[in-house]
C-alpha cells in the first residue's frame, strides 16, 4: 500500500484535495470516482512550488509542459461533463504558477466577452500554436471539443517523449566530447609546458614530432584567444548567414544531404510534419489550411517549400502524391503510404501512421549513430593522447641517450 496525493473535482465544481491509501495510482482514481469525485492529479508526493525560483528568475513565463498540464487538465474535465468556463476556472485553481494562472484568466476574460475559445487562446501565442488554435477552432466548429482536446494531450505527450528521448540520447555524446576537448586542452596548455621546460634545460636537440608538439602546445598557450575569437567570430558569421534566406536555404539544403545525419534528420522532420498534418486533418481542418499550418512550423525552408508545393497542387486538384514526388524530398515509403491514405480516403490514419513508423525509424537512427559515435570518438581521443604520449616519451629517451 501507498499513500497517493490527489486532487479531484466534486460534481459542484469544487476542487478537493486529499491523500488516499492504495496500492497503485489506477486504484486511487477508481476510489475516487467511486466517491463521485472527478480525479485531475494522483501522486505520490505533494506537489511543491517551483515558480517561486523561477519567478525571482523572472522565468515564470508558461513552459511547453505547463501547457501540456493545462490540456490535459482541461481535457479531464470538459469529457467530464463540465461546462468549458468551470473547467478553466478549475485549472486556474490548480495550477501554482502565477503566469499560467494569469493566462488562464486572460482566456477567461476572452469567452466572458463573447470571443469563441480558440480566439481566446490567440491572446498568449507563445503558449498556445496555430496547431493547437485552429484544432480548438475546429472542435468549436464540428461540436467535438472533448475529443480534440484528448487528440491535443495525446499530440503533444508524443512529441514530448520523442524530445526527451532525442535529448537523453545525446546527454553522454555530448558530455564524452566536452571531457575529450578539455582533456587535449589541459594536455596542451598545463602539462606539456612542464616538458618544455625540462627539454629546454638538457639543451639537446629534440625529436621532429616533440618539436611540432611544442610548438602546438606554446600556440596554444600563448594565443588561446585567437582560437576563441575565431570561434566566436564564425559562429556570429554563420548565425547572421543562416538568417537570410538565400543562407537558410544553403543551410537547410545541406543539413538534408549530411552524411549520415542528414537521413535523420529528414526522418525527425517527416515524422512531425506527419504527426501535425494528420493530427489537424483527423479534427476536420481543411487540408489546404493544415498544409499551410504545417509549412509554418516546419523546421527546414527546404521541406516548407515542398509543402508550400503540396499546397498548391492540391488547390489545382492534382492531390498530395503527386507534388508530393515532383519536390524530391520525401521518400518513397512516405509518398506510398500517402497515396493510399488518398486512394482510401483515410488520409488522416496514414499519416498518423507514418509518423510512428519514422518515430521509430528515428530513435533506431539516433540509436546506431550514438552506437557509432562513442567508438569513434574515444579512437580519436586515443589516437590524440597517444601521440603526445610517444612524442614525450621520444624526447626523454634522446635526452637520456638510451638506445631504441
Amino acid at each position: 500500500m501507498a499513500t497517493f496525493f490527489y486532487k479531484a473535482v466534486g460534481k459542484s465544481g469544487t476542487l478537493v484535495e486529499g491523500t488516499l491509501d492504495e496500492a497503485t495510482d489506477k486504484a486511487a482514481a477508481l476510489k475516487l470516482q467511486d466517491m463521485g469525485l472527478i480525479p485531475i492529479a494522483i501522486d505520490t508526493k505533494k506537489s511543491s512550488q517551483p515558480w517561486k525560483l523561477e519567478l525571482r528568475l523572472g522565468l515564470a513565463g508558461p513552459s511547453a509542459k505547463d501547457v501540456m498540464f493545462f490540456t490535459q487538465e482541461l481535457s479531464t474535465l470538459v469529457n467530464a461533463g463540465l461546462p468549458l468556463d468551470r473547467s478553466l476556472g478549475i485549472c486556474r485553481q490548480l495550477s501554482d504558477k502565477p503566469k499560467v494562472q494569469r493566462m488562464v484568466d486572460d482566456v477567461l476574460n476572452g469567452i466572458k466577452q463573447g470571443k469563441t475559445f480558440a480566439d481566446s487562446l490567440t491572446t498568449h501565442p507563445k503558449a498556445f500554436s496555430k496547431l493547437y488554435v485552429n484544432m480548438v477552432k475546429a472542435g468549436e466548429a464540428s461540436g467535438s471539443l472533448p475529443l480534440v482536446l484528448e487528440r491535443l494531450v495525446e499530440f503533444q505527450q508524443e512529441a514530448d517523449e520523442l524530445k526527451s528521448y532525442l535529448v537523453s540520447s545525446l546527454l553522454y555524446p555530448a558530455l564524452l566530447t566536452v571531457v575529450g576537448l578539455a582533456s587535449i586542452a589541459i594536455l596542451l596548455n598545463f602539462v606539456i609546458p612542464k616538458f618544455a621546460k625540462v627539454f629546454e634545460d638538457a639543451g639537446q636537440s629534440l625529436p621532429l614530432p616533440t618539436q611540432i608538439l611544442l610548438t602546438v602546445s606554446d600556440f596554444s598557450k600563448s594565443y588561446w584567444w585567437v582560437f576563441l575569437v575565431i570561434g566566436v567570430l564564425a559562429a556570429f558569421g554563420l548565425s547572421r548567414y543562416i538568417s537570410t534566406p538565400n543562407g537558410r536555404w544553403a543551410w537547410d539544403r545541406f543539413r538534408l544531404r549530411v552524411l549520415l545525419l542528414g537521413d535523420v534528420i529528414r526522418k525527425l522532420e517527416i515524422a512531425r510534419i506527419s504527426r501535425t498534418l494528420g493530427t489537424l486533418v483527423h479534427n476536420s481542418v481543411p487540408l489546404v489550411q493544415s498544409l499551410n499550418i504545417v509549412r509554418e512550423i516546419s523546421g527546414n525552408s527546404v521541406i516548407a517549400k515542398s509543402i508550400s508545393d503540396i499546397a498548391e497542387g492540391v488547390k489545382k486538384g492534382e492531390g498530395v502524391t503527386k507534388p508530393m514526388e515532383r519536390s524530391g524530398v520525401f521518400p518513397p515509403l512516405a509518398i506510398h503510404l500517402i497515396q493510399v491514405g488518398e486512394e482510401t480516403g483515410r488520409l488522416d490514419q496514414m499519416l498518423l501512421e507514418l509518423s510512428r513508423i519514422y518515430d521509430k525509424e528515428v530513435r533506431s537512427a539516433f540509436k546506431n549513430l550514438i552506437a557509432l559515435f562513442e567508438p569513434v570518438m574515444i579512437l580519436g581521443m586515443g589516437l590524440v593522447v597517444g601521440v603526445i604520449v610517444i612524442s614525450m616519451l621520444l624526447a626523454i629517451v634522446s635526452i637520456n641517450d638510451v638506445p631504441l
